[in-house]
C-alpha cells in the first residue's frame, strides 16, 4: 500500500521498511513536527470553557485570603 507524505505529497510504502512514513524523509518528519510545537497544526475539539467567573464576590476573595494568612502565621 502507498500513502502520500502529509508534508510533500511525495507516495510513500507503507511497510516497516518504511523508517519515517507516513512521511518520506525525516526532514519531513521534522517539518511536521515544528509544525505541531508552532500550534500550527492542531487536533479539532470542543472549545474550552470559560473558567472566568461571571460574578466576584470581593468580600468573599477578602475572607478566604484572611483565612489563609491567618492559617499561614499560625504555623
Amino acid at each position: 500500500m502507498e500513502v502520500k507524505c502529509p508534508i510533500c505529497a511525495k507516495q510513500v510504502v507503507w511497510s516497516p521498511e518504511s523508517e519515517f512514513r507516513p512521511f518520506c524523509s525525516k526532514k519531513c518528519q521534522l517539518i511536521d513536527l515544528g509544525e505541531w510545537a508552532a500550534e500550527d497544526r492542531k487536533i479539532a475539539g470542543k472549545p474550552a470553557e470559560d473558567a472566568t467567573p461571571k460574578h466576584i464576590d470581593v468580600e468573599e476573595i477578602e475572607a478566604m485570603l484572611a483565612e489563609q494568612s491567618d492559617d499561614f502565621f499560625k504555623h
